[in-house]
């Protein structure tokens, strides 16, 4: 069955260059266009799409407002599709926050050629959509109301990315036995779609004598750090963008940076990070696989492994190798 797509964009260009490019794609139907969310909402009842490409900037009702809505109203997968200027990285934050599952960032020169170059990061991104499992945001969350609900499946999807390589090409596996269990821990956590909105659920009850916590969320590099320093600023916890050699302490909280892996070291008596380039994993990077691996090396039975939320199975045989 083919993922029914809307997209809803201000731009007559993208409209145009999106729905011919992705009604050319197996497995995805383009369902309409709308020049603003007022425009979707009529075609949306008509026939409700899978997944929605949102611009944020848009005329009438803006696209974050527009993305609270559904979310409250009735979840929907939605990938924006915008030019971040200013302070468009809090703006994506705030996306993030509200329901989005995934960005894409566009150019405020050369759109149509960007389109067309980046179609296969937007193919699988929408896809990717396509399987995330949504809830209803709280009604305090949201002006008009909204309730809980629980989760559904989207359908899945046939991949058909670049070979999907596993945590052998950052880190080689080993037999050999971590250290013996000591009063140090550290807690590591992977999260994807949805993570955003399950870490700071998480992570603002957390008191500032929590141990040490590793993250790698799903999520593009230039938001990271966005990220952290949103969530520090909500919880009494430290949170930050993980940096080279940070060390891994009580009360804080090292977020992996979106284009790299993120992975534990023992140093002496020290836990610390390392940052690290490399391919994708599990088709991420950061990969949870990867950071799980090293902290089942590097700290074994003192280490707590958490996957929260996602896609696919990333984290799946990091977390079997902690065990």
């Amino acid at each position: 069955m083919a993922i029914k797509v809307l997209i809803v964009d201000d731009s007559a260009v993208v409209r145009q260059v999106l729905t011919q490019q992705l009604s050319q794609q197996q497995g995805i139907e383009v369902i309409g266009a709308a020049s603003d969310p007022l425009f979707a909402l009529k075609k949306m009842q008509v026939q409700w799409p899978d997944v929605i490409v949102l611009d944020i900037e848009m005329p009438r009702m803006d696209g974050i407002t527009f993305l609270k809505k559904i979310m409250a109203e009735r979840p929907t997968p939605v990938v924006i599709c915008s030019t971040l200027t200013g302070d468009g990285g809090q703006l994506s934050m705030e996306a993030m926050a509200a329901g989005a599952v995934d960005i894409i960032t566009k150019p405020k020169a050369g759109l149509k050629s960007f389109l067309q170059d980046n179609l296969t990061q937007m193919v699988q991104a929408i896809k990717g959509a396509s399987a995330a499992r949504m809830s209803r945001v709280k009604a305090s969350d949201h002006p008009t109301g909204g309730h809980q609900a629980s989760l559904h499946q989207r359908p899945a999807f046939a991949r058909t990315a670049s070979p999907k390589l596993n945590a052998d090409v950052i880190i080689a596996p080993t037999k050999a036995k971590a250290m013996a269990e000591t009063t140090d821990h550290v807690i590591a956590i992977g999260t994807s779609t949805g993570g955003t909105q399950a870490l700071e659920a998480v992570l603002t009850r957390l008191p500032r004598t929590a141990p040490g916590i590793v993250v790698v969320q799903h999520m593009p590099e230039q938001f990271t750090a966005s990220f952290a320093e949103r969530l520090d600023s909500l919880c009494q916890v430290s949170v930050k963008e993980a940096e080279n050699n940070d060390r891994v302490i009580p009360g804080q909280v090292l977020i992996a940076n979106g284009g790299k892996h993120l992975l534990l070291r023992r140093s002496g008596a020290q836990y610390r990070v390392e940052l690290k380039d490399g391919p994708l994993v599990s088709r991420h990077r950061p990969s949870v696989n990867v950071l799980f691996r090293s902290v089942a090396h590097a700290a074994g039975a003192n280490a707590t492994g958490i996957i929260m939320t996602g896609m696919g199975d990333d984290g799946a045989q990091g977390m079997k190798e902690m065990h």
